[in-house]
């Protein structure tokens, strides 16, 4: 959902993501192939592959939402020719872009550890 969530942005309502929009997309994008291979096979032990990306994929969300949202000095936010603080998307006040990519990390993640906890509860179980 994530990555088509994404493509959405910049493909069909124009939004021209700043660079660290493409950080966040270059941890994201992998999870869906790395991902869907991992659910076809019903494998969990994929999970210390993908959680550096999710956690890196994750502290690049926290970053840019600190920088949206606590803004302390403009320079630092011209990271191209996007500024990282333009706030595209911001519904209710507080959901932006870089808050729905790090909603998506942290789910993933918790995605994760259940699917590991059940297979594991199966594999104990017989």
């Amino acid at each position: 959902m994530a990555t088509t969530g994404s493509l959405f942005l910049s493909e069909v309502w124009h939004f021209t993501p700043c660079v660290l929009c493409w950080y966040q997309r270059i941890f994201m994008y992998p999870l869906v192939i790395v991902l869907g291979i991992a659910a076809y096979r019903q494998k969990t032990d994929i999970v210390p592959y993908v959680l550096p990306l999710i956690l890196i994929g994750g502290g690049i969300s926290t970053y840019h939402i600190v920088i949206q949202k606590l803004p302390h000095d403009l320079s630092a936010a011209a990271c191209g020719p996007v500024s990282c603080m333009d706030d595209y998307l911001n519904w209710f006040g507080w959901l932006t872009i870089p808050m729905l990519a790090l909603a998506a990390f942290i789910l993933i993640t918790f995605a994760l550890l259940q699917a590991k906890r059940s297979q594991k509860q199966e594999a104990a179980q017989g």
